[in-house]
């Protein structure tokens, strides 16, 4: 076969373990599974009842425009239809944007650690990536600033960022917009954006009107709890949005993740209970942290990332051993932490107990 050279190194996405895989392996019953940041709270009542009534064929294929789904986050939103676009997850929509602007001798800049997809599509794409670290687990935006160059396509900014959930502030990210050049695109990822609770957090549905070079990017894969349907959609102006369409599938959001989104965004009393619960969820880790005197970064998000200042192989498999699905730090390029998604109050129990003991016989652990 002849492989494109830029993939013949890259390895798959690797997604972390099923509940049914885990059940197999070691033999248990009960499996919790706080490894994926899904909603743990699930979705909307009112998307069963959508999903319930749906009477339409299967046989015909979606409305490849999302014409009712448009129509519905434009007003929820208070943007145009033309001023966005759906994808298939967040995920598409990242390979679309990097599809469109990113080849050969062109560059790329983010933070590292952030969202892997970001420098894997690049990589695809044959772009340089530069990459940034990460300053106290947030983004380094000036030293960010310092790599954009003539040649650079995209700059990515991932706030709450993912795997440490910290944000950049209204302050920091309208500084660093006020300072990039018009012709490079600014990809902010909001996958966690309704969150947050911080006060100084921008608002990026003002922000995009401002900046024409910036595209906002949210899912409804988080805290509306519809990961298995594949919604995800993009905000920015219209010729960045006509930009991109071309390079969209023509079928890309199914008629049910179409139906499911609709039904979602009518219950905003459901997603200030999530959030909500989050908080509280995340306090208890915040406790067991600080009795444990663990390191960990306030999150913004609906996990946390916790330094057990081993390696962070040992505890997941620990924990996978007990019934507790979490993600080992390694590949996420903090090899003695651990994220944790915030689960419920009775989950959140169950693997801070399971940490403790993982804890206590960590001498043993690590012979």
């Amino acid at each position: 076969m002849k492989w494109r050279t830029q993939i013949t190194d890259l390895e798959a996405y690797v997604p972390g373990k099923t509940i049914d895989e885990v059940k197999k392996q070691f033999g248990l019953d009960s499996i919790v599974k706080l490894a994926s940041n899904e909603n743990p709270f699930g979705y909307s009542p009112k998307v069963d009842e959508v999903l319930k009534n749906f009477h339409a064929s299967f046989t015909l294929y979606p409305d490849g425009y999302a014409t009712r789904l448009r129509e519905e986050m434009a007003a929820f939103l208070g943007v145009s239809e033309k001023q966005l676009i759906f994808a298939n997850g967040t995920d598409e929509l990242i390979q679309i944007v990097s599809r469109s602007l990113l080849e050969p001798g062109k560059n790329t800049v983010m933070a590292a650690p952030t969202f892997s997809q970001y420098r894997h599509n690049a990589v695809i794409e044959g772009a340089e990536v530069r990459e940034v670290p990460l300053k106290g687990g947030r983004h380094d935006l000036d030293a960010m600033l310092e790599q954009i160059d003539e040649n650079t396509a995209i700059v990515w900014i991932c706030s709450p960022n993912n795997p440490t959930g910290t944000y950049t502030t209204e302050k920091e990210l309208t500084a660093f917009l006020d300072r990039v050049p018009e012709e490079v695109l600014v990809f902010l990822d909001e996958a966690y954006g309704e969150y947050v609770v911080a006060d100084d957090y921008y608002d990026s549905l003002q922000l995009f009107r401002k900046y024409s070079n910036l595209i906002v990017s949210r899912t409804f894969s988080k805290i509306y709890g519809l990961a298995s349907f594949r919604v995800g959609y993009g905000i920015a102006n219209e010729a960045v949005i006509r930009g991109l369409e071309p390079v969209r599938p023509p079928f890309n959001t199914n008629v049910l993740g179409q139906m499911a989104a609709m039904a979602a965004i009518k219950d905003q009393d459901f997603i200030r209970e999530c959030r909500e619960k989050n908080r509280r969820g995340l306090q208890q880790f915040y406790d067991f942290c600080g009795r444990a005197g663990l390191f960990y970064y306030p999150s913004q998000t609906n996990f946390i990332l916790i330094d057990f200042k081993c390696d962070s192989d040992k505890v997941f498999q620990f924990l996978l051993r007990h019934g507790y699905i979490v993600r080992s730090g390694k590949p996420l390029g903090f090899p003695t932490s651990v994220r944790v998604t915030v689960g419920t109050e009775e989950q959140n129990n169950g693997v801070i107990q399971k940490m403790g003991a993982f804890l206590k016989e960590l001498p043993s652990v690590l012979q």
